[in-house]
């Protein structure tokens, strides 16, 4: 994520509702309204509407219920009419007119239905007031960036049923939100539309509203449309790559949840889906987040790895630039649309500032490659490979110790360069900042682990001597990591090493990402794995990511102390690779507790406070909700339970020594692909053990299990 300042304004006691599609989404409260704060409809990073809000007889009506639809496509809010007193007519009593707002979102438009029933048994007049209005602030801007000059807002245009709201933007691009009514407004202008609706004694009346870059001509036939559309493609999202059933019902609505919110973070670009970081502050292509995604479910859906990786590619940096931290072979971690990286007030528009996403880009080719046996993709992407390594032996050479550290270009981009990249996420034990350049240990995990993944691919490839260069330099970077960063007297890994070669002997959760990778060797990593689990780790809820005794632990701090899904998700990986599979079963019902709290939404992160008897988990006030690798996290902390693994090469499954998350007695997985064959596999609790039968086999497909 980008470092820049968040805002620290607490959403407040509303809930927030979001919907997305494409490059559009939209964020509201639970009435349905827009207020202009953190919320509003945003496209191609600009907030083009800030304020919709709903008045009916001057005042908001009352609040029945609202949510977003199980597949994410549709929000609903059902209200009620307060007394509504209109001169010279009968008082209209609270609660006779059902008031419904149905919206979705659809080809870069926000469509809405706005109905009213009059349940009285007499005739009843409504005064509606639409308040309106467009801020075209940039996506930084809303999150609290300051500018020294902004473009010019100009005059709306008004037509009989629509106002279109316009600016100017420094970028010389006009950015439009065009507001079309499917009935001609009472009275219009540039902020109201109003309407009084005459209703007879249980008569309903509609209202269609579309809001897009151009006027149009809203009617029922257009939403039910755009509504059939909008869930045939979630659907289509919804049933790629395997399907997982178990026999507990709030455990499969949430494996439900966080299914519904990939498939609605997962954007259709022209080289394959990609998975959007998070809503609201990162609905955009970033290189970490989507790669951590698909490897979260690489085993139930390659599919989206193929995307992401295919999108890196074609966008890795091939030239110099200080300003977006870019050199050849470096692969992308942000990419932004909007008016501020457009004239380079900011270096988002395509920006390079992380020093893991080159690894883990050859890491989830490695995967993907062992996962599909897809060589041909593999052959399309291999100079992408090839020039990725490369970077990452430059970038070695320039760190004291051999090893792969980040140093900011200017000032304009981020500090810190790992998944922790806030300004105070490195620190040595004293509290002190590190010079640089920094080398943190999960990046040296990413990079060993990308090196054998070349390795092996290069092997496949015929390449035999390029094999044997890239295993001895994973080699070299194991015994240097060995060497540098572990602490004798701790039995655990340094969070990084500064650019003098000095350890920040500070105790974090990266560690665990290196037991992922497999760098450890078995003493040290059990040793890791037992820390991990241990209270001074794991608060009852999850992983944090600092122990308490850090000298900038807080636990409601965005990275020094509080809990992250996708975090856990990594360590729990790697606490299997070490044996740790009851701790993972442990950690994953921690997590799923954490997930009933909060609607069995993940959040990006949540506050790292110690689990207290009765108590829910603390909310982290301006989170990502939804997040993609945090609904991801629940699939690779499942597959770390029951321990499957495919090699498509070999065309075989394993499953070694499984166990099912607690209180979950079945679990079927129906239509795993495994090249040209597929398989259905159930898992069964029988007394302290996990029976796995092979249900349906169609192809060449092996099954290997160690119970």
């Amino acid at each position: 994520m980008t470092g820049l300042p968040r805002t620290e304004q607490p959403r407040g006691p509303e809930r927030l509702f979001v919907l997305k599609e494409g490059d559009s989404f939209l964020v509201a409260d639970h009435f349905g309204d827009l207020g202009g704060q953190e919320d509003g409809l945003f496209r191609n990073d600009t907030r083009v509407l800030s304020r919709w809000r709903l008045r009916v007889g001057g005042q908001r009506p009352a609040l029945l219920s609202s949510a977003v639809s199980q597949d994410n496509v549709f929000f609903t809010a059902h209200l009620s009419n307060h007394p509504l007193p209109v001169l010279g007519e009968p008082d209209t009593p609270q609660g006779v007119i059902h008031i419904e707002r149905k919206r979705l979102l659809w080809e870069g438009r926000l469509l809405e239905r706005l109905s009213l029933v009059n349940f009285a048994d007499e005739p009843a007049s409504v005064p509606l007031d639409v308040e309106f209005a467009a801020d075209f602030r940039d996506m930084f801007e809303v999150r609290g960036q300051r500018r020294a000059q902004r473009g010019e807002l100009l005059d709306a245009e008004l037509g009989p049923q629509s106002v279109t709201l316009r600016y100017q933007g420094l970028d010389d691009q006009l950015r439009c939100a065009a507001i079309s009514f499917s009935q001609p407004p009472g009275q219009l202008d540039e902020q109201h539309a109003t309407f009084v609706v005459d209703l007879a004694a249980r008569a309903e009346w509609e209202l269609f509203v579309e809001i897009g870059p151009s006027p149009c001509e809203p009617n029922r036939t257009r939403f039910r449309q755009a509504a059939a559309q909008a869930r045939r493609s979630m659907r289509r999202r919804r049933r790629r790559g395997a399907q997982i059933k178990t026999s507990g019902r709030l455990f499969q609505a949430w494996l439900d949840k966080s299914q519904a919110d990939l498939a609605l973070l997962t954007t259709e670009l022209p080289t394959g889906p990609y998975p959007y970081a998070g809503i609201p502050w990162f609905s955009t292509p970033f290189g970490r987040d989507a790669i951590i995604t698909a490897l979260q479910v690489l085993w139930l859906d390659p599919a989206l790895g193929r995307g992401v990786l295919a999108y890196l590619a074609r966008h890795q940096a091939r030239e110099h630039s200080s300003f977006r931290d870019s050199a050849p072979g470096k692969i992308m971690h942000e990419t932004r649309q909007g008016e501020m990286s457009a004239v380079n007030e900011l270096p988002f528009g395509r920006y390079y500032g992380g020093v893991d996403t080159t690894p883990l880009f050859i890491v989830l080719a490695g995967a993907y490659a062992r996962r599909t046996a897809d060589r041909a993709f593999i052959e399309s992407i291999w100079p992408a490979l090839e020039s990725a390594a490369r970077w990452m032996d430059e970038q070695a050479a320039g760190h004291p110790s051999g090893l792969l550290g980040y140093a900011r270009g200017e000032d304009s981009g981020l500090i810190n360069q790992g998944w922790k990249d806030s300004h105070d996420s490195a620190f040595h034990a004293d509290g002190s900042t590190p010079e640089g350049p920094i080398a943190l240990v999960e990046v040296q995990g990413y990079a060993y682990r990308a090196y054998r993944e070349m390795a092996e691919m290069a092997a496949e490839r015929g390449l035999s001597e390029r094999a044997v260069e890239w295993q001895a330099k994973a080699e070299r970077l194991r015994e240097a990591v060995e060497q540098h960063f572990w602490l004798t007297p701790a039995g655990f890994y340094a969070l990084a090493l500064d650019g003098t070669g000095r350890a920040c002997q500070v105790q974090a959760s990266n560690a665990g990402h290196l037991l992922y990778c497999g760098l450890p060797d078995a003493e040290r990593g059990r040793a890791t794995a037992q820390k991990l689990l241990s209270r001074a780790f794991n608060s009852g809820w999850g992983i944090r990511t600092l122990e308490p005794q850090a000298a900038r632990f807080n636990p409601m701090s965005y990275h020094n102390g509080s809990i992250w899904p996708h975090d856990m998700a990594l360590c729990a990986a790697g606490l299997a690779r070490y044996g740790e599979r009851q701790g993972v079963v442990r950690l994953l019902g921690g997590l799923f507790e954490a997930a009933s709290h909060f609607g069995m939404r993940l959040p990006e992160l949540f506050c790292g406070f110690e689990r207290a008897p009765g108590e829910a988990p603390i909310a982290y006030p301006v989170a990502c909700l939804p997040q993609a690798w945090a609904a991801g996290s629940v699939f690779m902390l499942l597959q770390a339970c029951l321990g499957v693994s495919i090699d498509a090469r070999q065309g075989q499954v394993s499953v070694e020594r499984p166990h099912l998350p607690a209180g979950i007695d079945q679990l079927q997985l129906r239509g795993l692909r495994v090249g040209d064959g597929q398989l259905d596999l159930s898992f069964q609790r029988l007394g302290a053990r996990t029976l796995v039968f092979g249900d349906r086999r169609e192809g060449p497909v092996r099954l290997i299990i160690e119970q």
